[in-house]
């Protein structure tokens, strides 16, 4: 094994990390908006280790940058649904929770 074999499987192991956390955060959190954020952040974020992983690993820049691109897409698609899905929270009443 070389050394991008090593740095790859680190990058996709904390990357699985961050999607656990994301998972947890769902999980535990008290209210919609906490769980949208601490799901968006943290699966972002572990997509996009996991898209460094990856692209390590690939033969062509051509490759690399569609992994990049999928990355990108992820990023503007997460953003929007959450932001829709905090909206409609809000049009219900649902208020952001409080100590």
């Amino acid at each position: 094994m070389t050394t991008s074999d090593y740095l790859s499987a680190a990058l996709l192991t904390t990357g699985g990390l961050f999607f656990l956390a994301g998972t947890f955060g769902l999980l535990r959190f008290p209210d919609v908006f906490t769980r949208l954020h601490a799901l968006t952040k943290a699966d972002n974020v572990g997509l996009g280790l996991t898209v460094a992983g990856l692209a390590l690993q690939v033969d062509s820049w051509a490759v690399a940058g569609k992994l990049l691109l999928i990355w990108l897409l992820a990023l503007l698609a997460g953003a929007t649904v959450s932001y829709l899905i905090a909206q409609g929270a809000l049009r219900l009443g649902i208020r952001p929770w409080k100590r």
